[in-house]
């Protein structure tokens, strides 16, 4: 793998280019267990002038609310971020080693979106000194960081503690889930204080709101309140910001419906109104006529210890015509996939509505998206609009083809994989049953299955994205196997599914666990959806003759698959329980197939892993730059075109950020 370091001065300056480059350079930095990696936008010079005016102000509106995520993480985010950033500019030793272990650290938080770990949620510590940062704050901007002196002491502990907010959302079991979460959703609140407050606020209508999605819970003078995010509330000098570049937007949107969706999704931004969130929700998952899409706003809830309250994220993208043939085949047929599940007809949804799937570029990445992202995205999340409206499924192919760019000969799948025969399986069909499986997954897994009358999406509690997650991804696994698929033209043939299966397997069993410190759990709810469906399976596979096995191979510890259709059964059986436990809330089942099979880890097959993956030289963790839009405009100030440039560098990008998008009080 080709390691470029990119060190840039503190000048802030964008770098002007009009020309995309012949080659564009996947591999932009790398630090600690993370790298960071460039995507291309194919196709967007294809567009038209409207479409990509339309993107640039959404791309604004995106980068908006970057500050947003940073305090919902936790409350300190930002005073360490500005305090880091203005050192790292002022500092005059720029060779110092303590002041270079601080820009390793930096850049660390920058990829964080602040001070815990963006998947392991583990606080990481700085390896410079407390005694060199208490001099180096001197160099800091007071004005800048809008901090003074006093704040240091409140800093020193949150940075240089290890006890003090240690884990960003903490899911162990047996404690105060909001306690000892360091996240920013809930202030003075305990785990019990909060669950009731929300039992007593839920909303039992045929068309429920979603309580909590936009709101900080708070206990003043001992009563329970919320702080609604909207213009006028908390975070408003972000939303205000926001609002100018989506009422921009909205001047040049494609149709009148998208222009309705544009002008929701405002109203909502200012209201802070629930109702008014829901009809954005049906208006855009209405919006299939537009090429150039978004997502915007408070989103997915995994950084919610209790999943009630939404991260803000934000995603801008256009269709991808060509790829979007295949998934618009999946939502062509999702009745049939729903009919022909393994699961309890008791289960399934009499009839399917609204499926929608497309293949996207992501144009710019916002937010809870940035820089780590999704490959793949299915909303909204209310159960109620899925059931009456539909939803929109996404496979991101521009980033899953920068992944497989970065990728490209770095020894990974021959150390791990058992055999040859499976190398060059995943070789010749990986890319595409990895897309196939997520366009399954978000198509179809996420919109499939009913919840049965009186059952609410609050019923799983801690355990809800772990479970949900598991029966999107076994209901990917089940179908990529069925000959469906290549009746479909989906997939060429009978065999390639394997590629899929293998890598399933040896990532959830296996591979996964390079994401993973020596002696932690596993915390992130995907990764314990990946361990849960593998040790599922191997604990319940045919003692005498197992569908898939461990075994040993020079010395070396591999899984083997012995029966492919097997297997395919197993993930069948456990799809079937899964949404069981979904559809009849079961959070006591739900509970027992986490703690049994999603969070601890052989501590023999990790430190192995470790110790083979380490050999490789590979960072497990990859995030992206953006590409950076300048709009040309002619003497009267009209734009006439867009112009992308993909040179910017990692610490450049942020730097910039936090100069041109960062309108929030240091402390809110």
């Amino acid at each position: 793998m080709k390691r470029t370091i990119i060190f840039v001065t503190c000048a802030l300056c964008l770098v002007a280019c009009n020309n995309k480059p012949k080659e564009i350079q996947y591999n932009v930095d790398r630090f600690y267990d993370l790298e960071v990696l460039r995507y291309d936008v194919p196709d967007f010079d294809q567009l038209t002038l409207q479409q990509k005016t339309l993107i640039y102000y959404l791309t604004e509106a995106a980068l908006q609310g970057r500050d947003i995520l940073y305090d919902q993480n936790c409350r300190y985010n930002l005073a360490i971020r500005r305090t880091l950033e203005s050192i790292y500019c002022n500092y005059p030793d720029k060779q110092d080693e303590q002041y270079l272990l601080m820009e390793k650290y930096l850049k660390r938080v920058w990829f964080s979106n602040g001070i815990h770990h963006h998947y392991s949620e583990d606080k990481f510590l700085p390896e410079f000194s407390e005694e060199w940062f208490r001099s180096a704050w001197q160099y800091a901007d007071k004005q800048q960081t809008q901090l003074s002196d006093s704040d240091l002491e409140t800093l020193i502990p949150v940075m240089f503690d290890p006890a003090v907010l240690n884990k960003k959302v903490n899911q162990a079991s047996g404690v105060d889930l909001l306690l000892t979460s360091a996240c920013n959703y809930y202030q003075d609140v305990t785990q019990a204080e909060a669950e009731a407050y929300y039992k007593a606020h839920r909303d039992n209508s045929a068309e429920p709101l979603w309580n909590g999605l936009n709101a900080q819970l708070v206990k003043r003078n001992g009563v329970l309140e919320e702080r609604t995010y909207k213009v006028g509330g908390l975070y408003s000098d972000a939303l205000e910001k926001v609002v100018y570049w989506l009422e921009k937007a909205k001047g040049v949107a494609e149709n009148e419906q998208q222009q309705s969706v544009i002008q929701k999704l405002i109203d909502f931004n200012l209201t802070g109104d629930l109702k008014t969130f829901n009809e954005y929700a049906i208006a855009w998952v209405k919006d299939l006529d537009s090429r150039v899409d978004f997502v915007n706003g408070f989103t997915e809830v995994y950084g919610d210890p209790l999943g009630i309250t939404g991260a803000w994220e934000s995603m801008v993208n256009f269709k991808n015509l060509e790829a979007t043939k295949r998934t618009k085949c999946l939502a062509d047929n999702a009745q049939w996939f729903e009919d022909n599940s393994p699961t309890d007809p008791a289960y399934k949804k009499g009839e399917v509505k609204g499926v929608s799937a497309k293949v996207i570029n992501a144009a710019i990445l916002g937010g809870d998206c940035y820089p780590s992202t999704p490959i793949g995205i299915n909303l909204p999340n209310a159960n109620w609009i899925r059931k009456e409206y539909g939803s929109k499924s996404v496979t991101i192919e521009n980033i899953t083809d920068a992944y497989a760019k970065a990728a490209e000969g770095n020894g990974f799948n021959e150390e791990f994989m058992y055999s040859e025969e499976e190398v060059k399986l995943y070789r010749k069909y990986g890319v595409l049953t990895d897309n196939c499986h997520t366009d399954l997954h978000e198509c179809l897994g996420h919109g499939s299955g009913k919840l049965l009358a009186g059952v609410t999406k609050d019923d799983l509690k801690e355990h809800g994205s772990t479970i949900e997650e598991a029966r999107a991804d076994l209901f990917g696994l089940y179908y990529i196997a069925d000959p469906k698929m290549v009746e479909l033209g989906i997939l060429p043939n009978k065999e390639a599914y394997k590629a899929e299966y293998y890598k399933q397997m040896m990532n959830g069993a296996m591979t996964q666990l390079v994401r993973i410190e020596p002696g932690k759990d596993i915390e992130e709810a995907h990764m314990r959806n990946r361990q849960l469906i593998a040790n599922w399976v191997l604990e319940h596979c045919d003692e005498e003759n197992p569908e898939v096995e461990w075994v040993r191979k020079d010395g070396k510890l591999y899984l083997r698959v012995n029966d492919y259709e097997g297997l395919r059964k197993l993930y069948g059986q456990l799809l079937a329980i899964i949404q069981q436990v979904t559809s009849t809330g079961d959070y006591d089942m739900a509970k027992e197939l986490v703690e049994t099979y999603a969070v601890k880890v052989d501590p023999k097959v990790h430190r192995e892993v470790l110790e083979r993956y380490q050999k490789l030289d590979l960072a497990p963790y990859k995030g992206f730059v953006n590409p950076v839009y300048t709009p040309v405009t002619d003497v009267a100030g009209n734009i006439t075109d867009i112009k992308i440039d993909y040179t910017e560098g990692y610490a450049e990008q942020h730097l910039r950020y936090s100069r041109d998008y960062s309108p929030l009080p240091t402390f809110n």
